[in-house]
């Protein structure tokens, strides 16, 4: 083959295309090319769109990448950190608190030289609770000796993808990395790229992993992150930091030879229109492009300003930046991120740290944060921050930007006025205890009583038509008498009740994320009990706490659950099982029903839905031998308003109550809006959700369908929701079959506990 014939072999196997495409699609079709061995996950806003979009793929059977679902953030991280010790390439995405909740492993990985790319799609870090961009949760991982790469664009987050792979993996840093993009402003708005046509050219660029050292090799057995003592700790930290200082060096290398293969240019440092300027605004990722292009105007009309932006913010360009402002009167650091009492945000501190080892710069330095939860950058924002820069001998060196004062005089709008404990305690469940059996004995009155009941929920909401979390609320809050604390778990009954500064709730309510709403509740519990033992509080004070999980809350909840199920607690637990994480798009959960279809667990031309089996947490808690426990169903009101006024006799007595109820989700189920009542009848009568309760230890089951002969085979159900529609093709008999003789075993069990009390 001639040279000409190989050049133009190679220019047509390094052939690009155009595309149009989200920052979450770019990185999800770079990590299909890379062709990542695992992938641990947990949805969350922002980041969720990135597993969604490989979940498709792979059901279309476009990569091979071995996708575990974890059962939270945490799990997620520890999965990644094992697969990546079995040398093979790891690859993960996550926002704002779920970082958080996984930063413990972060040191543990990159302390044990462990390579992977993470995919931080930048959102604010909660309380009070946002979803959209700043760069809090990136500043929590500056420390956690990853290295950090930015992206500004969708382009950029493709690229990146592919260069960190490759220095992550370099043998002269072994160190993981973070490709960090802004939430909705990147991740979820398109722009039109350039994407390799072939996928092999990503796989040759990056190459076979070597990793000298993997926890699968017998032969060679490896101990990691075993206990260090002093000396040696000190040693290995000074390892890690020479790693560090190494990515100086291969960081430049690597992204001058994806610019070889791409065309397209990453520095260190963005330094845009820095040539002669005398005035700078130093952004990260987006906000920098919407001051790019106030710079060109201002240069229009004669003034000297210019745009630094890193690609790299670890290791910290320190030298970059000393170069580029050497000639800089003024600069203005803009941070969407306070390191509260530092006066300053993080790179507006790093980068006077770095200034002051140039003597000979004189360059003012303000710090100013804006954008927070996610407060748009625009043109106008930006015209200030270099007109701030030209005016800094007049200027406050730390402030916020973009806060208002509010006015004086207004105040936020009153809620509903709060109900009274007599307005809503009308015995409408009579519960007695019976003396021979121990249990307790409910007698309801007539639905058609209740009706006038005043509800504790005020009128109007945001969830969807059909909702079923509504018609469990009202049910509920029927038969429960006196005052309630409620705590609502992140999903959807918490999101389309209290959008700030409106509540719909007439009673005092508490909200705390999906991993600790179960401990959070039972300090509250705890300090109540404490308060009326010391005298603080009246005796005669009535108070029933509960706790509404949902939406996978009992996935990345269930330790914290399962503690205070332990330690029993006063107060109920209510699930409501819509069977996914219905609040951020209906994403798997372990809740979910084997076969289903969900965004993480895609049908397509190889995927048939969910590959294993649902959660069933009633038996979990009930194994925790709580005073009692119960599943119930909407459609089954009478059901569930007797086990209801159960349990708060209970968990006013005795214990922690733990209660399952099945919730219509009509808009990620895919039916009808008014479709609840035969659907949920369904997943009842071919017992995938049996009705029944365990209290003091024994099991009673409260619908039969085996008795009253209306058993169905599973197919019946699944053949009335969009979701479960493809589950009716032959190809998927051996999925029908599998859940039904799963299904039914556990039914069996059931009954086995309900005709044998000491079961």
């Amino acid at each position: 083959m001639s040279n000409v014939e190989m050049k133009k072999g190679a220019e047509e196997k390094n052939k690009q295309r155009s595309d149009f495409l989200t920052g979450n699609d770019a990185a999800a079709l770079a990590i299909r090319d890379v062709n990542y061995d695992v992938m641990g996950y947990y949805p969350i806003t922002p980041s969720t769109e990135l597993p969604e979009a490989l979940s498709m793929m792979q059901a279309n059977g476009d990569h091979e990448i071995s996708m575990v679902p974890g059962d939270g953030e945490h799990g997620a991280a520890g999965i990644c950190y094992g697969a990546s010790l079995g040398g093979g390439r790891v690859i993960n995405a996550t926002s704002a608190n779920g970082l958080l909740y996984s930063i413990e492993q972060l040191p543990v990985q990159s302390g044990t030289r462990s390579p992977m790319v993470l995919n931080l799609v930048a959102r604010t870090v909660s309380g009070p609770l946002n979803i959209r961009c700043d760069h809090s949760d990136l500043y929590f991982t500056l420390n956690t000796g990853w290295l950090i790469l930015l992206a500004r664009d969708p382009q950029a987050v493709y690229d990146l993808n592919i260069a960190a792979v490759k220095i992550s993996e370099h043998a002269d840093v072994r160190l993981p990395i973070i490709v960090c993009f802004d939430g909705f402003f990147t991740s979820h708005q398109k722009r039109l790229i350039h994407v390799f046509e072939n996928g092999d050219t990503i796989k040759t660029f990056v190459g076979k992993p070597n990793t000298p050292i993997t926890a699968l090799d017998p032969k060679n057995p490896a101990t990691f992150g075993a206990y260090m003592n002093d000396p040696d700790m000190i040693n290995n930290k000074k390892q890690h930091s020479l790693a560090m200082e190494a990515a100086r060096r291969v960081i430049p290398e690597v992204l001058h030879e994806l610019e070889e293969l791409t065309g397209r240019s990453y520095p260190i440092l963005d330094a845009y229109r820095m040539e002669d300027a005398e005035y700078a605004v130093i952004l990260l990722n987006s906000a920098a492009e919407t001051a790019k292009e106030v710079a060109d105007q201002l240069r229009e009309k004669g003034q000297k300003v210019g745009v630094l932006s890193p690609n790299v913010i670890r290791p910290f360009p320190a030298d970059e930046f000393r170069k580029a402002l050497k000639n800089v009167k003024a600069i203005v650091v803009g941070d969407r991120g306070d390191s509260y009492g530092a006066d300053g945000g993080n790179m507006s501190l790093e980068i006077r740290a770095a200034l002051q080892r140039d003597p000979d710069n004189k360059t003012v330095v303000l710090s100013r944060i804006y954008g927070l939860g996610g407060r748009d950058f625009y043109d106008d924002d930006a015209e200030a921050f270099f007109e701030l820069a030209q005016n800094s001998s007049n200027a406050i060196a730390f402030d916020y930007y973009g806060t208002y004062k509010g006015e004086p005089d207004r105040n936020p709008p009153k809620g509903m006025p709060p109900i009274k404990a007599e307005e809503v305690t009308r015995s409408m469940a009579k519960v007695t205890k019976n003396a021979e059996t121990g249990k307790l004995d409910v007698e309801l009155e007539p639905l058609w009583a209740m009706s006038d009941v005043k509800s504790r929920m005020a009128p109007g909401h945001g969830a969807c038509p059909g909702c079923g979390i509504f018609p469990m609320l009202h049910q509920m809050y029927r038969v429960l008498e006196g005052d309630l604390v409620v705590l609502f778990h992140t999903g959807c009954g918490m999101v389309v009740t209290t959008g700030y500064p409106k509540t719909a709730h007439r009673i005092t309510y508490i909200h705390n994320l999906f991993q600790n709403g179960a401990a959070t509740l039972s300090g509250l519990v705890e300090m109540y009990y404490e308060r009326v033992r010391r005298g603080e509080l009246p005796e005669s004070s009535d108070i029933t706490f509960l706790m509404f999980s949902g939406d996978g809350g009992m996935d990345i909840g269930m330790g914290p659950a399962i503690g205070a199920a332990n330690r029993n607690h006063r107060m109920i637990i209510i699930e409501y099982d819509n069977q996914g994480y219905m609040n951020t798009g209906s994403q798997l959960s372990y809740s979910t029903p084997m076969g289903h279809r969900t965004t993480t667990s895609e049908v397509g031309s190889v995927g048939s839905g969910k590959n294993f089996h649902h959660k069933d947490t009633a038996q979990i808690f009930s194994a925790c031998h709580l005073p009692y426990v119960f599943t119930a169903s909407e459609g089954f009101p009478e059901d569930l308003m007797r086990k209801v006024a159960k349990a708060q006799w209970y968990a006013k007595r005795e214990g922690l109550v733990y209660g399952k109820i099945m919730s219509f989700c009509p808009l990620n189920w895919g039916v009808r809006d008014d479709a609840g009542q035969p659907v949920m009848q369904a997943a009842i009568d071919c017992c995938f959700f049996p009705l029944y309760e365990v209290e003091k230890g024994h099991t009673t089951i409260s619908y039969d369908p085996d008795i009253l002969g209306t058993r169905i085979p599973a197919i019946n159900w699944f053949k009335q929701m969009g979701k479960t529609k493809h589950l009716a093709k032959p190809k998927n008999a051996d999925i029908i079959k599998t859940f039904e003789t799963e299904v039914d075993r556990r039914w069996k069990r059931l009954k086995a506990m309900h005709e044998h009390e000491e079961l």
